[in-house]
């Protein structure tokens, strides 16, 4: 049976269905809680996410999405309930494992983070010597093959104030790429962009989800987006996380 999205009127194919749901949990938290300093941001938090699979985090501004990124990336500490992120165990985690835990994911952001200082391919090369890479040759290899796979092999000697909007968030993605992460983990990466650009960018991170079975989870709140690459959805609302949301078009 086709499954359908349906935003206030309009009902759309559910094609994303086509991904591969393994049941391999690459993300797995219980009764957890979450916090900003004293601040109970969301409560009893119950999910599981597969690898492979693309799932939306959406809800309004200030009802907790950033935070529960945050957290599954080390930046919050765990303090109640349980939770697992790529083979890491986050209430155990402390800041000597934290740099372990990020070297499993791929981080994109809305306002791409590049550094203005150095063309494309030191900005690559930066975090990959950040994260223990030493080899000279391998490294040039690597930025290549990343570059390859966002469609901008021809721009690392680019600085980011040469390229567009979308070649920025190309290359933020080719950065989350460096060490093939298990999750990636997208806040917002259409929020600065036109709609063609925008298409352009859920194009490249749903073939990256289907053809590397890497798992994907986007922050967003441009329901249009959403409408157009439907995917599960997890909402944030009144200190809740509800899995497999829907959304509705005023």
């Amino acid at each position: 049976m086709t499954k359908f999205l349906t935003c206030g009127t309009l009902s759309l194919p559910y094609f994303a269905a086509k991904q591969s749901r393994m049941s391999e949990p690459i993300i797995q938290i219980s009764h957890a809680n979450i916090y900003q300093g004293d601040n109970l941001i969301l409560q009893d938090v119950n999910l599981t996410v597969n690898k492979g699979e693309f799932v939306y985090l959406v809800g309004k501004t200030g009802t907790g999405k950033s935070s529960l990124l945050k957290t599954l990336y080390g930046e919050l500490a765990l303090r109640e309930g349980e939770a697992e992120v790529a083979g890491f165990n986050l209430r155990s985690l402390d800041w000597r494992k934290v740099p372990y835990l990020r070297r499993t994911l791929g981080v994109v952001f809305q306002d791409f983070q590049l550094l203005t200082d150095r063309n494309v391919n030191n900005n690559l090369k930066f975090v990959l010597r950040a994260t223990g890479w030493t080899d000279e040759k391998l490294m040039d290899e690597k930025i290549q093959d990343v570059l390859d796979k966002v469609g901008l092999k021809a721009k690392g000697f680019k600085m980011p104030f040469e390229l567009s909007g979308g070649e920025q968030q190309r290359i933020d993605i080719a950065r989350a790429l460096l060490n093939s992460p298990k999750l990636i983990l997208a806040d917002e990466p259409t929020g600065n962009l036109d709609p063609e650009t925008s298409d352009e960018i859920m194009n490249l991170l749903f073939s990256i989800s289907r053809d590397y079975n890497t798992t994907i989870v986007m922050a967003s709140h441009d329901y249009i987006v959403v409408q157009k690459f439907p995917a599960r959805m997890i909402r944030t609302e009144r200190g809740r996380v509800i899995d497999n949301a829907s959304i509705t078009i005023e």
